[in-house]
């Protein structure tokens, strides 16, 4: 084996168990408050290599028509054409490009979004929640990620003047990624 190989036990393929992950995000509203929502349906693939932890990879896929800000109407909108346009691109997905700055608490996680049909670089700053095995002789890994954006950097402008000079939208947002993995056999 050459020195560049990583053994192949060393690396391991997880999914997202996505009824113990989630993908939320937050954002102003009329200068005054946060409102957050979330994104029901997430699913991906991480390769975690542990004997060379820099050439992991995570590729995730969130399905937008799966937006729930806990009012169907604001939910409607976003998923017309003025916001996320669901029927044109109906998922947004993050493929890593690198695993950085690796902590034994964490590490940072750069990659491409995809919102909106528009690619954009962004890094998620990420922790390591541990691993488990699980009652049903699995194991399972867990990850905590943020990362800020400007929607206009996506194409998702809509917005609307207040009286008072400010924005009904904030442009930035947090993203927030809570994500449990499950070993694949």
């Amino acid at each position: 084996m050459s020195a560049v190989e990583t053994p192949a036990l060393a690396r391991t393929t997880w999914s997202i168990d996505p009824t113990h992950s989630n993908v939320e995000f937050a954002v102003r509203h009329l200068m005054i408050t946060t409102v957050k929502g979330r994104f029901n349906a997430v699913e991906g693939t991480v390769v975690l290599d542990d004997a060379n932890p820099a050439a992991s990879t995570a590729e995730i896929t969130v399905q937008v028509a799966s937006i729930d800000t806990r009012e169907p109407q604001r939910d409607a909108h976003l998923r017309s054409a003025d916001f996320f346009d669901v029927e044109k691109f109906p998922t947004l997905t993050f493929r890593s490009s690198g695993v950085r700055d690796i902590t034994a608490d964490g590490f940072t996680l750069p990659g491409d979004l995809t919102i909106h049909g528009v690619t954009r670089p962004v890094t998620l700053e990420v922790v390591n929640e541990g691993r488990a095995k699980d009652p049903w002789g699995g194991e399972r890994a867990g990850f905590a990620a943020t990362t800020r954006i400007k929607r206009s950097d996506f194409g998702l402008t809509w917005n609307q003047l207040l009286e008072t000079g400010g924005l009904a939208v904030s442009d930035e947002v947090k993203i927030t990624l809570d994500v449990e993995l499950v070993k694949k056999d």
